[in-house]
């Protein structure tokens, strides 16, 4: 008999998605006590702890070497960026309306704003001008994960493989979220990307990608993307 798929309880889906975004926002593995003490589940200890080791054993948690906490791994993140509600995130573009018209020139500001909102690295193509734009620098090596050399030198490798390929990403109107090894197109184990074309006046096209550790705020980060489909709607 080959091995029977496990789901998980509606228990676990919210423990693994408050492990998700805990460990998003604090940076640092997420332990059993500090998630019954933050979120109100009304189980005992010992009973998360259970949990935790379950999770772990269907693939969802991982636990690395220097901590007693857990983290997800790429099937833990996916579960839950697909449980994410659809949002937009309404502040950040206003001040871009206005040079829509000036293409290059909007396409640099927008690159910019997209990387400040998300603290990631943005990358836009644009196949009418044949032009990359790359901004964020600044903000995603302020990540504790850059603070490892080897991290640094799989994101430049990933960096360059996108700007090579960026014209070969498949056609996505709605922001796509690439976890880990899902981003088939080049090598980018190590971190998530958020890829969604965009439709621009005089039926001009553009590709965006939101590119960044794994440990990324995917609801803010799908939300700002949908933001800048709606605005230019």
């Amino acid at each position: 008999m080959g091995d029977m798929v496990k789901t998980l309880t509606a228990r676990q889906g919210k423990i693994l998605s408050c492990i998700a975004g805990e460990y998003i926002v604090s940076k640092v593995p997420v332990g059993s006590k500090i998630l019954s003490k933050k979120y109100k589940f009304g189980i005992k200890p010992s009973t998360m702890r259970i949990e935790f080791q379950k999770l772990t054993d269907m693939g969802y948690l991982a636990q690395p070497h220097t901590s007693a906490g857990r983290v997800p791994t790429d099937k833990g993140y996916r579960f839950y960026v697909d449980n994410l509600h659809s949002s937009t995130f309404n502040r950040g573009f206003d001040s871009i309306e206005n040079e829509i018209e000036d293409s290059l020139g909007f396409f640099q500001v927008m690159t910019r704003k997209i990387a400040e909102l998300t603290s990631n690295l943005a990358i836009t193509y644009f196949p009418a001008e044949d032009i990359v734009f790359k901004e964020g620098w600044d903000e995603i090596f302020k990540e504790p994960e850059f603070e490892d050399s080897t991290f640094i030198a799989k994101f430049m490798e990933a960096v360059q493989s996108f700007e090579k390929h960026i014209g070969d990403l498949e056609d996505f109107d709605d922001p796509r979220v690439f976890i880990g090894k899902e981003n088939k197109m080049v090598t980018a184990s190590e971190f998530s990307t958020i890829v969604s074309r965009i439709h621009l006046p005089k039926k001009k096209e553009g590709i965006v990608v939101i590119l960044g550790p794994k440990r990324m705020a995917y609801d803010k980060n799908v939300g700002i993307m949908n933001s800048l489909i709606k605005l230019l709607e």
